[in-house]
């Protein structure tokens, strides 16, 4: 045990459940069942690798009870059949090899039993809803084909109907949870976890928001949890003393008044303790409207958000609690070791890397690929597809992407030392082959590197790749051009081009005066790269600045880039930005988290283009609390001295003030060089945004696709 982590590796213990450390796996939805809910290869394979990895519990997310009646997602998983048993006994066995063990979690959407609506069956609820999805600003956060992809399904449900649980509706639902989870002990899973949060059928009796019952289910908190303690005892009754079940709950409502306190969940923890329950899972959740909720509650985007409420509802209870959060490893083995929780869980964690506790066991813990928050995973649900992850291409293709060893090594030289390229190389080297990798400028990361200075998880990435580079082995030449030249020299019998896009200025009237930066500028002002292309747009004072910077290796480190911000930038007090993708908007983001005003001008209607949805909906969210104003639809845009005109949807021209103008837009993909090299006789590959811009999620996948055809 990595004695920097003694108490999260620790060994634990949840009723009669043995566990090796203290790391589950989250329960989420994944989208990859088979047909009819069934437990089939691939979904064994996602799980399983978690296993490989040592997590101690794999939690497998919201399973139905009924299905497909009350079941929420496409592809959802179920054990409401005996049909469902042999998969789920398949999965079990696996994961006990592994040491590990498996908890289903029982789920009834409730309000949110997608499948209901689609097959115009009634919601069950407590009461008739009064807040909805339509009620916030979640539709607002769409672009225009997302939203037609999440509509569409809308349009052939017709009116949705509701239906008031009655006395023997509830009898039957708590039969539905004894016989699911009667049929997952027969199917050898170890704990049964009851999804009582995230406004699905349980919590909807427990939010004071949804239920407004009179009779002995509404009320006070007795009477709201009360459906939540018959069920515990009723699946207690079944699978007998020795498999440990809990609820999850959530810990609060955040962004609507009147729902779930932090008092509340104490209540009903300390009342589902006396239910039978045999540990509480802390989480959160929202207003169902608002966008931000998916990243305040449900998977925060906040570190450690819910550890004080865990801690508040521990210190009432003798069972352990399990608490989610954005909980880095370290904080989490604090958090434990002073008592504020027994166990944690990690999801967008264990999807980036799946070997996390194996590597923090074995002292590797900078070799844990991180997650960089950008929600790729969680936004494929509301779009009805399968789980993937933006640094990890093997998430939910664990059965494709093997990286078998070659039989036929090649010396294979990757040319750009961002993402795409790194991430080639060093799957490439992994897989046999010798690597080496040529970058025309003075360090690695590409554009990452930049991106890393306005959004903080970027830089993980960049330093775990440059780690891996080193780690495989792979040969690495900074400061070269590539030229057919050195590559016939070096004897290279592959070629991949990584080089990144083209970033030419617009043809905006004005966008050559001096105040007005392209990306390219921006990027050489932040690193402190090649400053005399960009004299005329800076005083003396700043050059020397940033140049001091670049030779002493300070402009190498985005962390001290990001900190110096905070007190000095060659800005003046407005800064005007052209082009609301996300390059533009964590722009805006970190000029005016730094006192500048801002202004985003936008051709399109939508905001966001390259964020995942979750992601956009909170840094849309952050941007209204930051006070930053966006411009959409915003035509014939012109910049004057200091100032920049647009016309707008009236037809009006309007003039808006900016001391410095940045233009975000204008990235192409470039494959010039691979053409190049393919007409001097070379077998080239691309990979990355010099075939079309796709940020981090599309270099990292690039390169997984091309490491399996060299």
């Amino acid at each position: 045990m990595s004695r920097h982590f003694r108490h999260l590796l620790s060994p634990g213990r949840i009723g009669a459940m043995e566990l090796r450390n203290r790391i589950f796996m989250t329960p989420m939805g994944s989208n990859l069942a088979d047909e009819d809910g069934i437990t089939g290869e691939r979904l064994r394979a996602y799980y399983v690798e978690r296993a490989k990895g040592r997590a101690a519990l794999i939690t497998m997310g919201s399973v139905s009870i009924g299905y497909p009646n009350g079941s929420g997602n496409w592809r959802n998983e179920a054990i409401s059949d005996e049909r469902h048993i042999p998969g789920v006994r398949a999965l079990a066995d696996a994961l006990h090899a592994h040491g590990a063990k498996l908890a289903i979690q029982l789920q009834h959407a409730g309000l949110v039993a997608m499948n209901d609506m689609l097959a115009g069956r009634p919601l069950w609820t407590p009461s008739i809803p009064l807040v909805g999805k339509d009620s916030g600003d979640m539709m607002e956060g769409f672009l225009e084909d997302e939203y037609r992809i999440f509509t569409a399904p809308m349009a052939a449900m017709g009116e949705i109907r509701f239906q008031v649980m009655t006395a023997d509706d509830i009898k039957a639902l708590i039969a539905m949870f004894a016989r699911a989870a009667e049929r997952a002990v027969r199917a050898g899973v170890d704990a049964i976890e009851l999804h009582a949060g995230h406004g699905y059928l349980i919590s909807s009796f427990l939010s004071p928001l949804s239920n407004r019952r009179d009779d002995d289910y509404g009320g006070p908190i007795e009477n709201r949890a009360r459906l939540l303690c018959e069920i515990i005892r009723a699946v207690k009754a079944t699978v007998g003393p020795d498999v440990p079940v809990w609820p999850r709950l959530d810990s609060q409502h955040f962004l609507i008044d009147g729902g779930i306190t932090v008092e509340d969940a104490a209540a009903t923890a300390r009342l589902a303790e006396a239910a039978g329950a045999d540990a509480i899972h802390v989480s959160a959740d929202g207003h169902p409207g608002r966008g931000a909720t998916y990243s305040t509650g449900h998977a925060t985007d906040i570190p450690n958000n819910f550890v004080a409420a865990a801690a508040r509802i521990k210190a009432g209870l003798g069972i352990p609690v399990i608490c989610p959060g954005r909980i880095e490893p370290e904080d989490a083995d604090r958090f434990i070791a002073a008592g504020k929780l027994d166990f944690v869980t990690m999801g967008r964690k264990l999807l980036a890397d799946p070997h996390l506790p194996r590597k923090l066991a074995e002292g590797q813990r900078e070799a844990v690929r991180p997650c960089i928050y950008c929600y790729t995973c969680i936004s494929q649900i509301f779009f009805s597809r399968p789980v993937k992850c933006a640094v990890n291409p093997e998430t939910g293709f664990e059965l494709e992407r093997t990286l078998p060893r070659t039989a036929a090594p090649k010396h294979v030289a990757v040319i750009g030392g961002g993402p795409a390229g790194m991430e080639s190389a060093r799957r490439l080297a992994r897989r046999g082959h010798r690597i080496t990798l040529i970058e025309a400028t003075g360090r690695l990361g590409g554009t990452a590197q930049f991106a890393s200075i306005a959004y903080k998880p970027n830089q993980g990435i960049v330093d775990w790749l440059k780690r891996e580079l080193r780690a495989e082995g792979v040969e690495v030449r900074l400061g070269t051009p590539a030229t057919p030249e050195l590559l016939r020299n070096m004897g290279v019998e592959e070629v991949v081009v990584a080089t990144g896009a083209r970033r030419a200025m617009p043809a905006i009237p004005g966008a050559d005066r001096a105040n007005v930066y392209s990306g390219d500028d921006m990027r050489k002002l932040m690193l402190g790269q090649d400053l005399g292309a960009i004299a005329d747009k800076t005083g003396w004072a700043t050059r020397a600045a940033m140049k001091a910077g670049a030779m002493t290796g300070l402009t190498k480190r985005p962390g001290f880039i990001r900190t110096a911000s905070e007190y000095w930038m060659p800005f003046g007090d407005t800064v005007a930005i052209v082009g609301g993708e996300l390059v533009g908007l964590e722009l805006a983001e970190f000029l005016a988290k730094r006192g500048r005003k801002v202004i985003v001008l936008d051709e399109g209607a939508k905001f966001g283009a390259g964020l995942q949805v979750v992601r956009r909906w909170r840094v849309l969210d952050e941007l209204k609390e930051l006070g930053v104003t966006l411009l959409p639809e915003a035509s014939d845009i012109a910049i004057g001295d200091k100032t920049v005109s647009y016309r707008n949807t009236l037809g009006q021209t309007r003039t808006i003030h900016a001391d410095e103008v940045i233009v975000a837009k204008g990235a192409t993909g470039d494959t010039t060089l691979a053409e190049q090299l393919r007409a001097a006789g070379f077998s080239v590959h691309t990979a990355g945004d010099c075939t079309g811009v796709g940020y981090i999620e599309g270099a990292m996948h690039d390169a997984a696709q091309l490491a399996e055809t060299i």
